[in-house]
């Protein structure tokens, strides 16, 4: 007997582990560092200190928590619970409820796809860290690859002067070479663009006019993108025995970083006015009044949390039966937002030192995404003295922050090709994971064209938007209505113990009504404002913009194909197949036999009985 089971093991299991064929953490810290590793991502440091300055300041912790209590947490908590109850990947979960089966297809169809553009940003990250390595930054002057409209300084085009008694507009050269002086409140100035604004577009992406104009691959970014994609490879040869390691570092590094920056930011001149900008001295709490507000609270804190892409399913898979899953998403859920709030501190002191410096107001040096990371950062940290070592610590924060939460989505991916092709998998682990990451780094490879960076925006609008949301609301409305929100209650307390009707109250409260009607709130008023694609000043084209729903029509499509199929297949009339696929398969319930007590005594060994196995969803995916 112990010989067949040490023949069941693969590199992903190891003695101490409950779970043989599946295996398990190695303790509950890497477990934990990988989980705040995947939700704590690029957008804690580029997208929320943007919204908290732009939505009021501090008033916008408000909203921002209260969205975490009511849809962030509630659907957090239940992922988590689900993949540990069941050790299973976002796909065959689904043994819970037959007829949305493709949800779990559908997220990780998204999943792939972010992952794709995911990894290209790494890329650029790895690209200026690489950059930095040389006395004097490459983008802190105008250097021979600049035009005439880069300047580090704002450039006077004409104003209003006194001549001879009169009031008259003339240019400035005119002014200059008479000695006469601008009125103040009158003075226009040239379209010029700072020297690190020019060294992303024409040296870093070389970009072309428009997704019309593909070009060539950029060679050092398709370097870079092979290298990226290589560590990676490396981190998850092992599956999660692997990378449950590597993200001791890659998890908590950052806040070092952060920390440093921050100290050294806090130090500089007009820190505080930056800081200020970025909480408000006297925060602006009539924001609140305003639905804009809510649903940036609201939507920040869902894909901050990393909820409905499957990985949170996936990496709790791996969690031993009685861990208290309860705790866990309360902790990793907190740790998110505390990070944001932090990062915000350091990176609003150093942009509030470069208003200082290029004497504008803060609001014109602040950016959001791109532009914040790889434009406006990098100029202020250009400004400071030692400029190559506070530019090498930034780029090597947002690798680190890049690379966990690339970890975690890859193992999402290797945990539904083992829940389909588990034999495959024990034998071949680490040729199906290098060959999963050669396959994206081709797919890539158009992200790192001239047009890339519009190839990168245009799945990030689309995919990482409503696919996610439809995905959310179908999850939560299977699992609370369908299955029923009591039973799943239940289960939680078969792993946790059993609880007061008083501990679960919030609980039933957000499951059963606040966050769905919030994911429905969200993903209607998101349909409604819809707007064309762009990036920066360039519009997308038509075919474009179509691209862009094939995209999510390719991702969300499955969910009716497999209910389709899976009611086909099914026995007897045609309501009496729909209520079968309602219920959960013969299989569904906790892996292990030894935790599936009385309530799930009747469950059919996945060996013995493959009706409801996922090969059979595999045959519509493949």
């Amino acid at each position: 007997k112990d010989f067949n089971l040490t023949n069941e093991k693969d590199a992903h299991s190891s003695d101490g582990d409950e779970n043989l064929e599946r295996g398990n953490w190695s303790n509950k810290g890497d477990y934990l560092l990988s989980m705040v590793g995947y939700a704590v991502g690029l957008g804690n440091v580029w997208r929320f200190p943007y919204l908290t300055y732009q939505n009021g300041g501090g008033a916008f912790l408000i909203p921002y928590t209260l969205m975490l209590a009511l849809a962030g947490l509630p659907l957090f908590f239940m992922e988590c619970s689900l993949g540990q109850f069941a050790s299973l990947g976002p796909v065959s979960i689904w043994r819970i409820l037959p007829l949305f089966q493709g949800v779990g297809i559908t997220m990780v169809i998204i999943s792939t796809f972010v992952t794709i553009y995911y990894n290209v940003i790494i890329a650029y990250a790895l690209y200026y860290l690489f950059a930095s390595f040389q006395k004097v930054l490459p983008w802190s002057d105008c250097f021979s690859w600049a035009d005439e409209f880069c300047s580090k300084t704002r450039i006077v085009s004409d104003c209003n002067t006194t001549l001879h008694g009169e009031i008259v507009h003339a240019n400035y050269s005119f002014i200059t070479s008479n000695n006469l002086t601008c009125i103040n409140g009158t003075i226009n100035y040239k379209p010029v663009q700072f020297p690190s604004e020019q060294y992303w577009n024409k040296v870093v992406l070389q970009r072309s006019s428009g997704l019309d104009e593909t070009g060539r691959i950029v060679w050092y970014l398709a370097l870079c993108l092979l290298l990226s994609w290589m560590i990676v490879g490396a981190a998850l040869f092992k599956g999660i025995k692997s990378s449950g390691k590597v993200v001791y570092f890659t998890a908590l590094f950052p806040y070092v970083i952060l920390l440093i920056l921050l100290v050294r930011g806090a130090t500089l001149e007009g820190a505080l006015d930056g800081i200020e900008y970025y909480i408000g001295r006297q925060s602006n709490i009539t924001k609140l009044m305003e639905a804009e507000v809510w649903k940036d609270a609201a939507t920040q804190i869902f894909y901050s949390l990393s909820v409905a892409w499957g990985g949170l399913v996936a990496l709790s898979s791996y969690n031993k039966f009685h861990n208290n899953c309860y705790s866990d998403a309360i902790l990793v859920c907190v740790t998110n937002c505390v990070t944001s709030i932090f990062a915000g501190f350091a990176i609003f002191s150093i942009l509030g030192h470069m208003a200082f410096v290029s004497e504008r107001p803060v609001s014109e040096v602040v950016d959001s995404g791109f532009d914040l990371a790889f434009v406006a950062y990098p100029e202020a940290l250009s400004k400071l003295p030692v400029s190559p070592l506070w530019s090498f610590l930034f780029f090597f924060m947002l690798l680190l922050l890049g690379l966990d939460s690339q970890f975690a989505t890859i193992e999402t991916l290797t945990t539904t090709i083992q829940d389909i092709y588990p034999k495959v998998m024990k034998k071949l682990r680490m040729p199906v994971t290098l060959g999963l990451c050669t396959l994206l780094f081709f797919l890539g490879l158009i992200c790192v064209t001239q047009a890339g960076i519009y190839w990168v925006n245009l799945i990030d609008h689309f995919c990482a938007g409503w696919g996610i949301l439809i995905a959310a609301v179908l999850e939560i409305i299977g699992i609370i209505y369908i299955y029923g929100g009591n039973r799943f209650i239940e289960d939680i307390e078969m792993m946790i113990g059993k609880k007061s009707c008083l501990f679960w109250l919030w609980w039933r409260m957000c499951w059963f009504f606040i966050t769905p009607v919030l994911l429905m709130a969200i993903l209607v008023w998101s349909l409604v404002t819809f707007s064309r694609p762009s990036y920066g000043s360039v519009l997308y084209p038509t075919w474009g913009t179509a691209v862009g729903w094939c995209m999510i029509i390719f991702c969300v499509i499955w969910i009716p194909t497999v209910a389709i199929v899976k009611i086909v297949k099914a026995e007897g009339n045609l309501v009496q197949r729909i209520v079968s696929c309602c219920r959960p398969a013969a299989n569904w319930g906790p892996y292990l036999e030894c935790h599936r007590g009385e309530r799930y005594s009747h469950i059919v060994d996945p060996k013995k009985k493959k009706e409801h196995e996922i090969p059979t969803v595999s045959a519509v995916v493949y």
